[in-house]
């Protein structure tokens, strides 16, 4: 049984849609317990269940609050309670849809680092026409240093290898040119890192190459791979939404809609965000899934079956044998 702790406040549309993410995460899988951290006057909703208990604490941080002011004045915040209880040993996993930055700060805080591990980061699963790319760093670390992103190539790799199941995967650095000298002053002094790297480097891949599948594991600071990640989910909903606006002006497409609806819904769940639920936080002393801000039911439930499946895979106890030993350029990747 993996026991994982839910964040009940967090995100744009709680406490309802991530207790109903609850439920359908319960249904789905038999061999999942769930904490779900709140207040009482939430909790107290939600049916009693033999695989759930209900840990209570008054304060939870709002999506607006600034990330430093949050922690020092809610020290029993529902996302700092949550983390309590995996460093306790009581839960192995922690999901928030909440603040990221709050969540970050608080992994930190309250977990700590990995051994060795100078940046965690956030890894994202975008999908490819090949295989699933992983982009790491997603928004964690605005400001890097080079060997920054030779941890995050390494982290990338393994969680590529132990969770996605891909073998070998390549790694491409970020940039704005295929050719190792171009880039900004960081990028290529990481190129130059990174194709000394115990891992597949393949050089630098452009933002267009990213959905190709050019790479599986995609690598920048953070401040590039959010925006990065921004525009991908804008551009995948807003061509949702222009397809069927012509649709509906045409009664000849309405039928051929109706045809392939198939094959269009195959095709919307591939590049729905929701259907990977949330990104894992490598690097800290834990299982930590940051949920997208407007998480519903379904991505919360996604969400905590993402952090039942970390858990399983053991990525964790990879990563700090990978990055505990020696200089960071040194370190082998432990597959």
């Amino acid at each position: 049984m993996i026991r994982v702790a839910l964040d009940v406040m967090g995100g744009d549309h709680a406490p309802r849609e991530i207790l109903y993410g609850a439920r359908r995460a319960l249904r789905e899988r038999p061999d999942l317990f769930l904490l779900l951290v709140g207040p009482e006057e939430v909790l107290r909703k939600f049916p009693s269940h033999e695989r759930v208990e209900k840990v209570l604490t008054p304060e939870w941080v709002e999506m607006e609050e600034a990330p430093g002011e949050a922690l020092r004045k809610k020290p029993r915040a529902s996302i700092r309670v949550a983390l309590e209880l995996v460093k306790e040993g009581r839960a192995q996993a922690v999901v928030s849809a909440g603040n990221s930055g709050v969540t970050f700060g608080a992994a930190l805080l309250t977990l700590g680092r990995l051994p060795g591990v100078l940046r965690p980061a956030i890894a994202t699963i975008l999908p490819t026409l090949r295989r699933p790319a992983v982009l790491v760093d997603a928004g964690a670390n605005v400001d890097c240093k080079p060997v920054h992103l030779l941890q995050f190539a390494l982290m990338g790799t393994l969680f590529s290898e132990r969770v996605l199941g891909l073998k070998r995967p390549r790694v491409g650095l970020l940039s704005i040119g295929e050719e190792g000298g171009k880039g900004n002053f960081l990028v290529k002094r990481a190129h130059a890192l990174l194709a000394e790297g115990p891992f597949n480097f393949v050089g630098n891949v452009e933002g267009q190459h990213i959905f190709f599948g050019e790479a599986e594991v995609i690598v920048c600071d953070g401040f590039v791979g959010n925006i990065c990640l921004k525009v991908s989910e804008g551009v995948a909903e807003a061509l949702a939404q222009m397809l069927k606006r012509e649709v509906r002006r045409d009664p000849l497409a309405l039928l051929g809609f109706s045809l392939a609806r198939r094959a269009l819904s195959r095709f919307r769940r591939k590049v729905d965000w929701r259907e990977y639920g949330g990104a894992p936080l490598l690097g800290v002393n834990g299982v930590v899934i940051i949920g997208h801000g407007r998480s519903d039911a379904r991505a919360v439930k996604n969400a905590l079956l993402t952090a039942q499946r970390f858990v399983e895979t053991g990525l964790v106890e990879k990563l700090r044998a990978c990055l505990s030993r020696g200089k960071p350029e040194d370190r082998k990747v432990v597959s």
